[in-house]
């Protein structure tokens, strides 16, 4: 099977070595059990050499690009930085994967390598996923595209997708199992100390207030929320603040924010505990109160919906105390 990773200008070592060492890894297993090995890995480029991590290092791509006629899996890794000059850098490349694709080859971007992948036009009508903090950005510049926010790995019709930062990994095993076994995944998986089954990249993700347009009215519904998160507030409330009907309010608000009212109440008060929980030692409780909610059930539902976790593992998992609490809530 033939694997071709391609590296981008303004890409970073990190994000470019993972899939080459992995199917190469792989490939060791799979001699080991007795198999004979199945991954023929290139790396690919625009260019003989490529500097990545702002010039700290150098590859060297094993063929040209545009030398690549057919290939069974094309991999596009993340660029770094600006994501408009890190397409702008790979433009050449973007009718490539294209053609690639169109002649048989499954594509998979990985992190924001949903961006090149987007350039494409392959994933119109399409579902996708990309790192959590770049979700907001890219459904703007992609509305025709479907971003699946928080997901790990997104598959469709020979197109793949992975969340942010190290979910790269996760598709990566993804596919060494698609193509392989789920055996040599497993033991990729051991070997590199990866979780496997993780599904969700929202326990990392932090809640950005999508702040990025210019209606100053729902700017200060968002200054309000943000200030009395902890208050019971209403739809009306909030609607009555800029003098419009609720219906009207809460258009305008989903179309400012993309999020409805609630959502966005919700996505703050969370906020707010998920910092609680790393910072202190207060208990489920207590949290919950200094959020806002009375409803414990409520509470932990929205929590475990919005980070993947419940609040007792998430405060586990990511208190600077953690390991002198105790987890006896229910």
């Amino acid at each position: 099977m033939q694997i071709s990773i391609f590296v981008p200008q303004y890409g970073t070592i990190e994000g470019i070595t993972p899939a080459f060492r992995t199917f190469h890894t792989a490939n060791e297993f799979l001699t080991f059990f007795g198999k004979k090995p199945i991954f023929h890995i290139e790396y690919v480029g625009l260019h003989e050499y490529v500097h990545a991590n702002s010039g700290e290092y150098t590859i060297k791509t094993n063929r040209l690009l545009s030398e690549v006629i057919k290939t069974d899996l094309l991999i596009i890794p993340p660029t770094f930085g600006d994501i408009d000059e890190g397409i702008r850098a790979n433009a050449d490349a973007i009718p490539y994967f294209k053609t690639l694709h169109q002649a048989g080859a499954a594509v998979a971007s990985l992190c924001v390598g949903a961006f090149l992948l987007a350039e494409t036009g392959l994933l119109k009508g399409k579902k996708c996923s990309t790192h959590w903090a770049y979700v907001n950005e890219f459904r703007e510049k992609y509305p025709d595209i479907e971003i699946e926010d928080g997901t790990i790995i997104t598959a469709h019709d020979r197109i793949y997708s992975s969340g942010g930062a190290n979910s790269l990994w996760n598709l990566i095993l993804y596919l060494v199992e698609k193509y392989s076994d789920r055996e040599t995944a497993i033991m990729v998986s051991k070997y590199f100390a990866l979780d496997i089954g993780r599904n969700s990249q929202s326990q990392f993700s932090m809640f950005k207030c999508q702040r990025n347009h210019n209606f100053t009215d729902i700017q200060k519904v968002q200054d309000f929320i943000e200030e009395h998160y902890h208050d019971k507030i209403t739809v009306e409330d909030l609607a009555n603040l800029i003098n419009v009907g609720r219906r009207t309010f809460e258009r305008r608000f989903k179309d400012a924010t993309s999020n409805t009212p609630i959502e966005y109440i919700q996505r703050v008060r969370i906020e707010a505990a998920k910092k609680y929980f790393e910072a202190s030692r207060k208990n489920v409780s207590e949290v919950m109160f200094q959020v806002g909610y009375t409803d414990t059930k409520a509470f932990r539902d929205i929590f475990k919906k919005i980070t993947g976790l419940s609040p007792i593992e998430y405060r586990n998992n990511f208190a600077k105390v953690g390991n002198e609490l105790t987890s006896k809530e229910h």
